[in-house]
């Protein structure tokens, strides 16, 4: 298990190294430095916050504080950037598990507001070794399917901000 600290330098710091060893890092992450930058500014400009990532790609954990720049007009988190703060993960988890014989792509999201989000806010991404065995056998049965999956984004109270479902497209190549 790693704990990340990753500043607005974006995937390449030394931190967040595992994705080098990685046999797939190539394929996954960007190439460029302005891909590097494409990424950093989109998920770093917001103010998201990697902060752990296993070492086997199976659980990402993110974190929003609340900043000025992130606020609506009514001083929460604006809605936007909650969204981002889901955005590429599942993807970036899947690409990274299921290796270079399967192509996924995000296809969707919608997100589903409970209650003003104040304070930090954080978000979890888990895949199962039962998932991913599903995976494969359904996309090797089927050639390509959708996944939806779920999302809490949580405060720090542990209280439901937003819920986030997410569709990820999987193909075999």
């Amino acid at each position: 298990m790693i704990n990340l600290n990753c500043k607005a330098k974006g995937f390449r710091t030394k931190h967040v190294s595992p994705f080098k060893k990685n046999k797939h890092y190539a394929a996954t992450f960007p190439k460029t430095k302005s891909e590097n930058d494409q990424l950093v500014s989109s998920i770093y400009g917001a103010g998201i916050k990697l902060t752990y990532l296993s070492d086997d790609f199976m659980k990402a954990e993110v974190q929003l504080k609340l900043r000025w720049w992130n606020k609506n007009l009514v001083g929460v988190h604006f809605g936007g950037s909650l969204l981002v703060m889901c955005d590429p993960f599942y993807m970036l988890l899947l690409m990274n598990t299921l290796g270079r014989d399967y192509i996924v792509w995000d296809k969707a999201a919608s997100i589903r507001f409970k209650k003003p989000g104040r304070g930090t806010v954080k978000c979890i991404f888990e895949l199962t070794e039962p998932l991913l065995a599903q995976i494969r056998e359904e996309v090797t049965a089927a050639g390509k399917k959708d996944y939806i999956f779920d999302l809490h984004i949580i405060d720090e109270h542990g209280e439901v901000v937003c819920e986030v479902q997410k569709t990820i497209y999987i193909r075999k190549k």
